[in-house]
């Protein structure tokens, strides 16, 4: 296939050396970026008359420009291209959709009794991080093996520094309680130690060490204390015959990645010390990859490479297990070796334990990607079946679902998730926080959220109707002369695609009829409105539906096996679960909160004055106004308000 950009005088100027490309289309948008060792030899490939594959002939049809940088390296080629990945999203490149940072396991250093917890963040702070970990859950897999073993605290500061006697922790034998004395600090170290050696995979010096200590307590006639640490190197010795262990305890990735038609699947196995803490699969974009080979050498890249800083430098280990065998070995261990500071080997032919780990990692790939094609083929019959239950003219693209969720009417959270043929869209979810309604008001709190939702996305539509559409050459004017655009068929498309075919509310015909009233003052009347209601015995599969027409609202019957029935179920119950963690989280972090530091214009120095003058928040709210307006930097007109918070005036 030809294009019509002239390849042939751009080959003719371009350097040999190294550098990355970027090839753009006729609105000046990036389609892709690549890296080569020879520029001019790997950007010739994309032109030459045959061999070419559909997906390269289909980039090279829209290529309207390429931009090159020139670098001093394959090496810097890499490391720009991954800066570039992150910053343009080319929709040619490979794309993750994991952008959260990787947890860690924390152990304090400042209290006198450490504590292990769940740590999510940046490292700035006084303690020691182990990890990082695949996931939360192996994470928390992690630390109760660590309470039931070593019995180091884990609570909040909070909560141990109030304690006036032992929690249940420490009657079912997973603490010491320091929090009451029950253990000194030298003894309570000894434990910290012992944990800190597990997390770094020392656990051969941990037994040894532990074993020297058994003989010492049964030498004193301490036999309580020897029999608990002989307790610990069993648990210890089981924990080691259920892992599989290499005989180094060094840290490794081992991935693996498949192919399947149009799907893929890359499969990473964390080891840490020599001991495997979890796996995770991805399943990236790449519409570019014809081999697994190709989709590795593209993951790896924006996988480790994609950040920067100490963080990000931790978490790539020394030594990547790969299958299959990729042909830029060699740039890519430059690459990650320059990024972590460290020496970073990549392997593809390995023997031993680690031939093991990459057969554990192909084998889990190869179930992971069956498994998803498998639900992506489910739901997109779902979809067509939900087609014929609503007797619809074309198959729907995309369902969102609104649920309210609150206490008594404290912390009310309206929630919005998304669905679409590929299952839940999760960077699409929406929590909206409710303010200024009377509380247990779910009418008034979803017409918030809807009007929140919709009452942008009406406004962003209507912004681009009216402004005028400009030629090829009229645009690329008022780019030139930095005029602000936004009535390109782009933007419009994009936007078009965010309304949903089907909107679907929790709840009966109240709901829905804010709905209905939300939406014809949005003017976006186009969507079909469906309330799912609870039946009297709020059991699955006893719901009422209405669907809202001209003449009102209309009851809908599905039959309770229909795949219909069964989606608008599942959509239904994430919106639930969706809202219910954030309610609750929004509860949590109201109810830590004192009163005051809800006050306009009380800020942090003025509350410290009125603790300090009154010596408690008690008496605060015991003051009246013109006792609050004796306290120092605090006027008559704050303490009004101040007064009036408080009692809720």
């Amino acid at each position: 296939m030809e294009s019509a950009f002239d390849a042939k005088s751009v080959l003719a100027v371009m350097s040999q050396r190294p550098g990355v490309y970027r090839m753009l289309d006729r609105d000046g948008d990036v389609l892709y970026v690549g890296k080569a060792r020879n520029l001019k030899k790997r950007v010739s490939n994309y032109f030459r008359a045959s061999g070419l594959d559909t997906k390269t002939m289909a980039l090279v049809s829209h290529i309207d420009a390429i931009d090159v940088t020139v670098t001093n390296s394959e090496t810097e080629a890499l490391l720009l291209e991954q800066n570039l990945i992150k910053k343009l999203k080319p929709p040619y490149n490979i794309q993750l959709r994991d952008d959260k940072t990787y947890p860690y396991i924390m152990l304090t250093h400042k209290d006198a009794y450490p504590r292990l917890a769940f740590y999510r963040g940046s490292r700035r702070r006084d303690a020691t991080f182990f990890g990082p970990y695949p996931s939360a859950s192996a994470v928390r897999e992690s630390l109760s093996l660590l309470q039931k073993v070593f019995r180091v605290r884990q609570c909040e500061d909070s909560y141990f520094r109030n304690r006036s006697r032992p929690c249940l922790q420490y009657q079912i034998g997973r603490c010491t309680a320091p929090c009451v004395g029950y253990i000194s600090p030298s003894d309570y170290s000894l434990d910290v130690q012992d944990a800190s050696l597990f997390l770094q995979g020392r656990s051969d010096t941990l037994i040894q060490s532990l074993g020297q200590r058994m003989d010492q307590k049964a030498e004193a006639m301490e036999y309580e204390q020897a029999a608990r640490i002989r307790d610990k190197i069993s648990d210890l010795r089981r924990i080691q015959s259920q892992q599989v262990i290499s005989g180094d305890g060094n840290d490794a990735d081992v991935l693996a990645a498949v192919l399947e038609g149009a799907y893929t699947c890359v499969h990473v196995i964390v080891i840490r010390g020599g001991r495997i803490i979890g796996s995770r699969n991805f399943f990236p974009k790449d519409r570019m990859a014809e081999t697994p080979a190709d989709l590795l050498t593209a993951f790896i890249a924006q996988y480790y490479l994609r950040d920067s800083g100490e963080l990000a430098a931790a978490a790539i280990p020394a030594e990547v297990v790969v299958f299959p065998v990729i042909k830029e070995q060699k740039g890519l261990q430059e690459a990650l070796s320059a990024a972590a500071g460290k020496a970073v080997s990549v392997r593809g032919n390995v023997r031993g334990h680690r031939a093991r780990w990459r057969d554990l990692a192909l084998s889990n790939a190869q179930l992971a990607i069956q498994s998803h094609i498998n639900n992506r083929q489910s739901m997109f019959k779902r979809f067509e079946q939900l087609q014929t239950e609503l007797s619809l003219d074309a198959l729907p693209q995309r369902i969102e679902c609104f649920d309210i969720s609150h206490t008594m009417g404290e912390s009310t959270v309206g929630a919005c998730v998304v669905f679409d043929h590929n299952g839940p869209l999760k960077s699409d979810y929406r929590r909206y926080n409710i303010e200024g309604i009377q509380g247990g008001d779910d009418y008034a709190a979803m017409d918030q959220a809807l009007t929140r939702r919709y009452g942008k996305l009406s406004s962003q539509l209507q912004a681009l109707q009216d402004a005028p559409t400009l030629g090829p050459g009229e645009e690329a004017e008022a780019q030139s002369a930095d005029a602000e655009h936004i009535g390109s068929v782009k933007d419009q498309e994009l936007l078009a695609s965010k309304v949903p075919d089907i909107l679907l509310i929790d709840g009966g015909k109240g709901q829905l009829a804010q709905a209905i009233d939300v939406l014809k003052g949005c003017q976006l009347p186009e969507i079909m409105l469906i309330g799912i209601a609870k039946g009297i015995s709020r059991r699955a599969g006893q719901e009422t539906l209405f669907v809202a027409t001209v003449d009102g609202m209309q009851e809908l019957a599905i039959p309770g096996h229909s795949p219909a029935l069964h989606l608008l179920q599942q959509v239904r119950d994430e919106a639930h679960r969706f809202a219910i963690t954030g309610h609750r989280a929004r509860r949590a972090k109201t109810r830590q909160q004192s009163p005051l530091e809800q006050i306009p214009g009380l800020g942090p120095s003025r509350r410290r004055e009125l603790l300090k003058y009154f010596g408690g928040q008690q008496e605060i709210m015991r003051a009246s106004e013109s006792d609050l307006a004796r306290t120092p930097g605090i006027s008559k007109k704050l303490a009004g308000v101040i007064y009036e918070a408080l009692h809720n005036e």
